[in-house]
């Protein structure tokens, strides 16, 4: 299996404060990486150093043989890098599938008449079809976090971040997510989900990262990490 993902040593700093400090690992094309850690454990940074939001202090990202640590997010998402975001801000004035468009055209570049059919397979494939001419300001919770997934898959991408995509859904909402993720991991997309609701994260993680304070705490299968004592205690609240 191929490696499309490597961070080395990546350090992040605001001021005094080291959000992340020398974190690395790799992922494999195809992979799913899942990412646990409690609140303010700097996941979200991480997903920033990843996708350019922000740049690192120290240490590399590689994607895909190359370091792209100096490119901003608009040229990592022509790369191949997508992402959705904890909150979804969809353009609530325009409708579901001009939102697509627009994650089509501007982020990877496609001519509209190429992204049109795309964006509608797009729409087939999260559930939203129906829906494609509603404005996105009125969608539920849960086709806005559709939509922000099919926002992040209009633009093709080779590497899928997801952020907390399953929050504040509901047990069955969150298993219909579940099922999606699954399908486009078995399209081959590689993929790297930071998630509080541990059940559907380890529907699908190949393996586990968990962070705390900004540092590496516990990597590995899912059932090792889960069993991890230190895991238990930290992210748990289990004392073992």
């Amino acid at each position: 299996m191929g490696e499309i993902l490597s961070l080395e040593g990546v350090s992040k700093s605001y001021g005094l404060l080291k959000v992340i400090d020398m974190i690395s690992f790799t992922l494999g094309d195809g992979q799913m990486l899942g990412i646990l850690g409690p609140n303010g454990a700097g996941k979200t940074t991480l997903f920033n150093l990843i996708s350019g939001d922000v740049c690192a202090d120290e240490g590399r990202v590689i994607f895909r043989g190359k370091d792209i640590g100096a490119l901003p997010p608009q040229h990592r998402c022509r790369l191949g890098i997508g992402r959705s975001y904890q909150i979804p801000h969809p353009f609530a004035g325009m409708t579901v599938f001009e939102n697509l468009l627009v994650g089509a055209t501007f982020g990877e570049g496609m001519a509209e008449q190429d992204a049109e059919p795309v964006c509608i397979q797009i729409l087939e494939k999260t559930g939203l079809k129906k829906k494609a001419n509603q404005l996105a300001g009125s969608l539920t919770l849960l086709d806005r976090k559709r939509l922000e997934l099919a926002r992040a898959l209009a633009t093709r991408p080779k590497l899928l971040l997801l952020d907390e995509i399953a929050g504040g859904l509901t047990e069955q909402e969150a298993k219909e997510l579940v099922r999606l993720i699954q399908e486009i991991k078995a399209q081959g997309v590689s993929m790297i989900w930071i998630e509080h609701v541990v059940r559907a994260l380890l529907a699908v993680a190949d393996r586990l990262l968990v962070v705390n304070f900004g540092s590496k705490l516990a990597e590995g299968e899912p059932e090792s990490v889960m069993n991890n004592p230190e895991v238990k205690r930290v992210y748990m609240g289990i004392e073992v």
